[in-house]
C-alpha cells in the first residue's frame, strides 16, 4: 500500500478577495521562449551550435520577441553561441535577448562581456527563496537571502554604466511556489527599490512555479496576491515561469493570466526539467481556439515538430495537444459519424465560425491535413469510412451503402489487425464496386434517349459467365431498357432498382460522375449497392447496374 502518510499538504492561500475566477483571457501575454536555456539543459544530448542556430531561427520565424539564450557566464558553449549571434548580426533590433545569471560579481561581469554589442537585453538574475531551500541548502535567514538579491541588482546596475545597449532587469525569486507570500513580496520590493527606474524600463518580476506544489487555483491566488500588493504596479511586468510536475503546467499558466500575469516563459512543446516547462504552443493554440490572436506565427505545426525533433532528439508524443499525430483522429465510430456530419453541415451552411464535433479547431488552420483526421480500425463505424471516402476520394456514399461498405472495411481490420489506411480502404472499394467482372462484364453500350416520352433504347454487348452476348431493348428510361435487354439473354436474372443517386466526382471539362444503384434480387430479397463512374452520367448509371449485379448474383 502507498505510504501516503509520508507526505503532507502544501499550504493554500487565504485570499477571499480573489477576482480571477470571474475573468476571461482576452489577449495574448508577452511570450518568452526559454528553449535554448531550460529546454536545452534538460536534453539527454544538448544541442550543438548548428542545432541551437536552427532553433533560434525557428523562434524568430514564430514571432518570439523575447528569447532566453542561456547562461553565458557559466557555459563556454553558451558564451560562444551568444557571441556568434552578435558577430553574425543574427539578432533583429526588435528582439530582446535574455541572459540568465546568478547574483555573483564575476558571473555578472562575464555576462556583460558576452552581451556586448546587443541593443536590447533582458538581464535575468535569480536566487532561491523557498522556506525549504533557505533551511537545508543555504542555511540563511530571510535577511541574508534579500541581501543576495539586492547585491545582484546593484551589480547589474553598476555594469550598465559601461554598456551601450538597453538593459531591462528581470528578477526571479526561485522556488516561488514554496516561498511565503509576504517574503516573496519583501524580496521583490527590495530589488525594485534598489533598481529604481533605469531607462524607464518596467522591471520584470518572474514568479516561477519552479516545482508545481498544489492545484492550479492556489498558484492563481499567489499570483493575484502578488499582483495586487506590488509597489508601483504599473511599472512592473508580472511574469510566470510554470513547470509541469503535477501535469497542470498549462492550467496554472492560464489561471495566472486571469490572475494578473502579463508574461509567460516557457518552451515549445513543453520540453524542460523533470516533467517539463509549460508548453507555450498549447497555451497559444488554446487562445486561438477561442478566437484570440496568440501573436505567434504558428500556422505550420508540422514544421515546428520536425525542427524540434531534429534539434532536441526527442519525439513528440502521438497524443500531445495539437502537435501529436493522433490528436485530430477519431477511431470511435460515433465520433467519426459526428465529424462527418459536422463537416457536411459546415459546408452546407457556410457558417462564419468553425463548429465541428470533436474537432476544437480546423486542423488545416495549423498545417495539418484532412486525410489523417479520421482513421479506421476495427472499432470504427460507417461514419469514419464515409468520411474518408468523401473528404479524401470524393465519393458521397448513400447512408445504407455506408453500413454495407463499413462491414467490408471492418473485416479487413479484424483480419490484419490495427489501423486500415485510406489507400487500403480505396483499394477495397475498387475491388468491391468498380472492378468486379464476374459474372457480368460490360463491353459496349449505346443508349438512344427518346426525350419526348422519356423512353429509351439500349444496345448492349456484355459477357455472362465468360460468354459474349448482345441484346437490344426499349424501356421506360435507360435503366429499365437495360434490365429488359439483359433478361432477354439471361432470363433467370430478375432484379429491381430500389434507389438511384448520383453526384459529380470531379470538376472541369473532363469531369466524372459517380452513380449509386441500390438493387434488390427479386427472388431472394437480397439488397446491395453498385457503383459506376463515367464522364457520361447515363453510362455511369449503367456501370452501376453491372456493379450491383456482380455483387448480388
Amino acid at each position: 500500500m502507498l505510504n501516503y502518510k509520508r507526505y503532507k499538504k502544501n499550504p493554500v492561500v487565504n485570499f477571499p478577495e480573489r477576482t480571477w475566477p470571474d475573468k476571461e483571457i482576452e489577449k495574448a501575454p508577452l511570450w518568452c521562449s526559454v528553449d535554448l536555456r531550460d529546454g536545452n539543459q534538460a536534453l539527454i544530448e544538448p544541442m550543438n551550435v548548428d542545432e541551437k542556430m536552427e532553433m533560434f531561427e525557428l523562434l524568430l520565424r514564430l514571432g518570439f520577441k523575447e528569447i532566453e539564450i542561456g547562461f553565458p557566464a557559466a557555459s563556454r558553449i553558451e558564451y560562444d553561441f551568444l557571441r556568434k549571434l552578435v558577430e553574425e548580426k543574427r539578432i533583429p533590433e526588435d528582439v530582446k535577448v535574455q541572459v540568465l545569471c546568478q547574483c555573483r560579481q564575476e558571473l555578472i561581469d562575464k555576462t556583460f562581456e558576452a552581451i556586448e554589442g546587443i541593443p536590447n537585453v533582458i538581464f535575468h538574475i535569480y536566487n532561491s527563496t523557498s522556506t525549504l531551500q533557505r533551511d537545508v541548502v543555504f542555511n540563511m535567514s530571510r535577511e541574508e537571502i534579500i541581501e543576495i538579491a539586492v547585491a545582484g541588482t546593484n551589480m547589474v546596475k553598476n555594469g550598465m554604466k559601461d554598456f551601450a545597449g538597453n538593459i531591462q532587469l528581470e528578477y526571479s525569486p526561485e522556488s516561488f511556489t514554496g516561498t511565503e507570500l509576504d517574503f516573496s513580496l519583501d524580496i521583490c520590493t527590495a530589488v525594485q527599490e534598489a533598481w529604481g527606474k533605469p531607462n524607464d524600463n518596467p522591471i520584470i518580476f518572474n514568479l516561477p512555479a519552479t516545482v508545481e506544489m498544489n492545484t492550479p487555483n492556489v498558484y492563481a491566488d499567489q499570483i493575484e496576491w502578488m499582483s495586487t500588493h506590488f509597489k508601483d504596479r504599473e511599472n512592473v511586468i508580472l511574469s510566470v515561469h510554470p513547470h509541469n510536475d503535477r501535469g497542470t503546467g498549462v492550467a496554472i499558466a492560464e489561471l495566472a493570466l486571469l490572475a494578473g500575469a502579463d508574461r509567460v516563459e516557457g518552451t515549445l512543446l513543453g520540453n524542460g526539467e523533470r516533467t517539463g516547462n509549460v508548453d507555450i504552443l498549447t497555451i497559444a493554440y488554446n487562445m486561438f481556439s477561442q478566437g484570440i490572436n496568440p501573436n505567434l506565427n504558428i500556422e505550420d505545426i508540422k514544421e515546428i515538430v520536425e525542427i524540434y525533433e531534429r534539434c532536441c532528439k526527442m519525439e513528440v508524443d502521438m497524443r500531445h495537444p495539437y502537435a501529436g499525430q493522433l490528436v485530430f483522429t477519431a477511431f470511435s465510430g460515433s465520433h467519426q459519424d459526428a465529424i462527418n456530419k459536422g463537416i457536411k453541415a459546415l459546408k452546407e451552411r457556410g457558417g462564419e465560425h468553425w463548429q465541428v464535433p470533436y474537432l476544437p479547431i480546423d486542423p488545416a488552420d495549423i498545417g495539418r491535413e484532412y486525410e489523417p483526421v479520421v482513421r479506421i480500425n476495427s472499432q470504427s463505424g460507417k461514419g469514419g469510412v464515409a468520411f474518408v471516402m468523401d473528404t479524401i476520394y470524393g465519393f458521397k456514399l448513400p447512408k445504407e451503402m455506408q453500413r454495407e461498405f463499413a462491414k467490408v472495411v471492418q473485416k479487413i481490420s479484424e483480419e490484419k489487425g490495427g489501423e486500415v489506411k485510406p489507400e487500403t480502404i480505396m483499394t477495397a472499394f475498387k475491388a468491391e464496386y468498380l472492378e468486379k467482372k464476374e459474372p457480368f462484364e460490360l463491353i459496349f453500350v449505346d443508349v438512344d434517349d427518346r426525350s419526348k416520352n422519356d423512353d429509351a433504347n439500349v444496345s448492349v454487348d456484355f459477357k455472362y459467365m465468360g460468354k459474349e452476348m448482345h441484346s437490344e431493348a426499349d424501356g421506360n428510361g435507360p435503366i429499365d431498357a437495360l434490365k429488359t435487354a439483359i433478361r432477354q439473354c439471361v432470363p433467370e436474372i430478375d432484379f429491381s432498382v430500389e434507389d438511384y443517386s448520383e453526384h459529380a466526382l470531379t470538376r472541369g471539362a473532363h469531369a466524372k460522375a459517380a452513380a449509386y444503384i441500390k438493387m434488390k434480387n427479386s427472388k431472394s430479397g437480397k439488397v446491395t449497392y453498385g457503383v459506376g463512374i463515367s464522364s457520361n452520367i447515363t453510362r455511369a448509371g449503367i456501370r452501376g447496374i453491372f456493379s450491383a449485379m456482380n455483387r448480388i448474383f
